[in-house]
């Protein structure tokens, strides 16, 4: 498959990554949303798929922001045909491409090559590990400054990620952080010097390639399930992803393994 605004590669086994770039201002447009709903669904049919990486093409940029334009253009529409607000549908593609990514089998990782504020920070946030190169830039949610707020899951994620009181603060204040500083609160996993951060997030991938491709399934679809529901479900969700795994062959034959003091390979089953 071809995209205009990807470039796929493979750069270690069971990893694919995914660079993003919209020149000259790398920022994201709906037509490259369209072809990231394509990807994502591409490598959710590879079983041989582990971990996907997503990183920017543009020098200390990951992605911008969302592209204001397209933004200012549907707010003008509106106010021409003076219409209401619409009434939700369901999730608008650009959150559809993050309970995608969150709810596929591989583990996605985000190298935040540079700034990444609004839509670009919104899409980091929707993977699942997020490491961010050290230097002059910023990442943050300043859409209230522009009258509107983080629409596609800013809100939602930080609160998540940090607490309503530290969501409330940086959102409504529209706080663009360093990323030492987002590291230090919790919105970036890791941070590496920007001449590092490929190669590191490679290395990231690797180890996370070697753990069980069905313990990484699971694990991730207990997380998040559980975080959205009460300790009793929760632990329901859990307990049904254990028996997922005790099910399986890999469980089987890694634990035999481990009392035997032997080795053993994943099949994913």
């Amino acid at each position: 498959m071809s995209y205009r605004y990807l470039e796929i590669d493979e750069p270690a086994e069971g990893v694919v990554r995914c660079t993003m770039s919209n020149p000259p201002r790398h920022t994201l447009v709906a037509d490259e949303v369209a072809e990231l709903v394509d990807f994502v669904a591409a490598m959710r049919e590879r079983a041989d798929v582990r971990v996907v990486i997503f990183t920017g093409g543009g020098e200390g940029v990951f992605i911008r922001h969302y592209e204001v334009g397209e933004l200012a253009d549907s707010a003008e529409r509106r106010q021409r045909a003076d219409a209401a607000p619409d009434e939700p549908r369901g999730l608008h593609r650009f959150n559809q491409l993050t309970v995608d990514m969150q709810r596929s089998a591989f583990v996605t990782v985000a190298a935040i090559n540079g700034n990444a504020a609004g839509g670009g920070l919104e899409f980091a946030l929707g993977c699942d590990f997020r490491l961010a190169a050290d230097g002059d830039f910023r990442l943050g949610l300043p859409e209230t400054g522009v009258g509107i707020i983080p629409g596609a899951g800013g809100t939602q994620r930080f609160a998540r990620l940090l607490g309503v009181a530290k969501a409330l603060d940086l959102i409504l204040h529209g706080t663009l952080l360093t990323p030492l500083e987002a590291r230090d609160c919790g919105l970036v996993h890791e941070v590496h010097p920007a001449e590092d951060l490929a190669q590191a997030a490679i290395a990231y991938a690797e180890v996370l390639a070697g753990r069980s491709p069905v313990g990484l399934a699971a694990a991730k679809a207990a997380i998040y399930g559980g975080v959205e529901t009460d300790l009793e479900q929760g632990l329901l969700i859990e307990q049904t992803q254990f028996a997922r795994c005790m099910g399986t062959r890999d469980a089987a034959v890694a634990m035999r393994s481990v009392l035997g003091g032997e080795t053993w390979e994943w099949e994913g089953r």
